[in-house]
């Protein structure tokens, strides 16, 4: 049996609903939930990879990626002539993880 308290829910500021909306407004495209997830499961890959692991044009690709780190999401490395992106943002991880719970 919940206690009161446990009732009780913190009522979040309006910034930090605000900064959660635009995350999830990103975050709302499949190909960026697959972008999370495959860095998630591979680590930190150079953009190529991501073309041919999405299978989508490297344009597209690139879009959602910058999209991503511009939302501070996504890290990007230049390492050499290659751009090497990673998840920045744990949350984005969090997402992708209740979504997998809801699908069980």
């Amino acid at each position: 049996m919940k206690t009161e308290t446990q009732n009780q829910q913190v009522q979040l500021p309006g910034v930090v609903l605000e900064r959660m909306a635009d995350m999830l407004k990103i975050l709302a495209h499949a190909h960026r939930l697959r972008i999370v997830e495959i860095l998630e499961r591979e680590g930190a890959l150079p953009v190529h990879e991501m073309v041919a692991r999405l299978e989508l044009p490297q344009a597209v690709t690139s879009h959602h990626l910058t999209s991503m780190r511009r939302a501070g999401l996504l890290a990007a490395e230049r390492r050499g002539k290659e751009v090497w992106y990673s998840v920045a943002d744990p949350r984005s991880l969090t997402i992708l993880h209740c979504i997998r719970s809801k699908q069980e």
